[in-house]
């Protein structure tokens, strides 16, 4: 039983259901948790050294690594039991959803630092900590509400099944299955 499934099946009954009912939902947002630390940690090593005077340029380049692993932990994890679309086609939408999802993260700091020039203004911690609450807390909501609606809607659209190559169903589970897989209790 995988560390995860032993959490799950030590919830209180109500809240267990809760979120095998909505376990898209809560893998989305570990894979999202998991994938901001990632990206946090790339965008401060090169925005506080090598990319000091180009925030913005630091926030994108962190945002694409961190929507590879995305994409990784999105498919193998999160979405395993959607598909119906050829892996390149999903992929490439993924990759579009994705980067309008790091536009819409990135939008809040271009806007402090090219409307509101704040780089030129403040000391480094009142910067630091201004970057944070624009990137990682406005600009990752607004991007989390985009990409998981964007996501299961395009790149993901089919519950239950993911097409093989060789045109079968790989999986097709009822959601009470789902949540057996979930406990391991199959």
């Amino acid at each position: 039983m995988s560390f995860i499934d032993q959490v799950v099946s030590r919830l209180p009954r109500p809240l267990r259901g809760l979120v095998l009912q909505h376990h898209e939902l809560v893998k989305f947002a570990l894979v999202g948790g998991t994938t901001m630390i990632f990206d946090l940690a790339i965008f401060y090593s090169l925005s506080l050294t090598i990319l000091e005077e180009k925030p913005v340029v630091a926030k994108i380049i962190s945002g694409v690594m961190a929507t590879i692993l995305s994409y990784i932990l999105n498919r193998e994890w999160a979405f395993k039991h959607r598909g119906g679309r050829e892996r390149h086609h999903e992929a490439l939408l993924f990759f579009t959803i994705s980067a309008v999802g790091v536009g819409l993260a990135a939008a809040p700091l271009w806007i402090a630092n090219n409307v509101f020039d704040i780089r030129g203004t403040q000391d480094v911690t009142t910067v630091v900590i201004v970057d944070f609450v624009l990137n990682y807390i406005i600009g990752n909501l607004l991007q989390m509400v985009f990409r998981f609606w964007a996501l299961r809607r395009f790149a993901f659209p089919e519950e239950n099944g993911r097409v093989e190559p060789d045109g079968t169903i790989a999986f097709d589970a009822t959601p009470d299955q789902l949540a057996e897989e979930e406990l391991d209790h199959s």
